[in-house]
């Protein structure tokens, strides 16, 4: 006959190891649901992230809280959702603090899971991965990964993944890529991606990308893209895009382009666009001294959408190789 099948779910308790609706749970050994319902909704058993995975917003952050690993019958798990599940009884194995029962959770067969508020490194070559308010960390050629508002940190020529809120940097040659809110930092000749409001950054020759009200950073010859109301910028040789009501700014010989409403701003002997109502900025020299040529789409002939650069001190439209 085949042994039952037992897995861990873990859970937060506050410090007196109540939960939700007043129901205590013991410090060790068996525990038991008063209203178990099998139906898979909220309710009607005992609760918790089965094997750590879940939506870590459902979980108690405060520093006073206990967190609980329960050794639970595979058969007796219920799936509310792809956040939680339930279970109708149980034993408590293991309460300590989150770091501990994190690596309780992982040493007992979590180990490559998006355990929430995990932390877990990994050498050269090697997997990061947690779940929400985690923090992975990965060697070089590696890869990390968490979930909101988690952290993840790759070596050389590593990737780096976070959620919403998150943290992602990335060695020299990476990539990082964050979801909304975010922050991504790539390395020399990186690649970072953030999704809407977030901040992304990478090194000479790299390519950063943030959604709307984002900020994107490149260095020299690199390539920053921002959405709508976001700020692009990059070094000298690169290329700045900002969409409508954004700011995009490119260094020497570099491109700069912005939406309707937006600001473009280029270096000596660069170019830049604007859409409707915009406004072109486009450093020249002189022979004595560096100066800006000043252009409002709209006026003067300046056409929407069109690059421009400095001839004589003027704006004049830029030929098209």
């Amino acid at each position: 006959m085949t042994a039952p099948h037992h897995v861990l779910i873990l859970r937060t308790c506050a410090a007196d190891m109540t939960a939700h609706g007043g129901f205590t749970w013991p410090e060790s050994g068996p525990v038991e649901a008063p209203d178990w319902n099998p139906e898979p909704e909220c309710g009607g058993g005992l609760h918790g992230f089965l094997w750590g995975e879940g939506d870590g917003n459902l979980a108690d952050w405060s520093e006073s809280v206990k967190w609980l690993i329960v050794r639970v019958l595979a058969a007796d798990v219920v799936a509310i959702d792809a956040c939680k599940v339930k279970f109708p009884r149980g034993e408590v194995v293991f309460v300590g603090d989150r770091l501990a029962a994190t690596n309780y959770l992982i040493a007992h067969g979590a180990a490559g899971r998006a355990v929430i508020g995990a932390i877990v490194a990994a050498g050269d070559d090697g997997t990061a991965t947690v779940g929400d308010h985690g923090t992975a960390t990965a060697g070089n050629r590696g890869t990390a990964t968490a979930g909101y508002r988690g952290t993840a940190t790759a070596g050389y020529d590593g990737t780096a993944t976070v959620g919403y809120r998150g943290i992602a940097t990335a060695g020299y040659d990476g990539t990082a890529t964050v979801g909304d809110g975010g922050t991504a930092t790539a390395g020399y000749r990186g690649t970072a991606t953030a999704d809407d409001g977030g901040t992304a950054t990478a090194g000479d020759g790299g390519t950063a990308t943030a959604g709307d009200r984002g900020t994107a950073t490149a260095g020299d010859r690199g390539t920053a893209t921002a959405g709508d109301r976001g700020t692009a910028t990059a070094g000298d040789g690169g290329t700045a895009t900002a969409g409508d009501d954004g700011t995009a700014t490119a260094g020497d010989r570099g491109t700069a382009t912005a939406g309707d409403d937006g600001t473009a701003t280029a270096g000596d002997d660069g170019t830049a666009a604007a859409g409707n109502r915009g406004i072109i900025r486009v450093r020249w020299w002189d022979g004595s001294r560096y100066r800006d040529a000043i252009g409002y789409v709209g006026e003067d002939g300046i056409e929407a959408g069109v690059a421009y650069h400095v001839q004589s001190g003027r704006l004049v439209r830029a030929v098209r190789s």
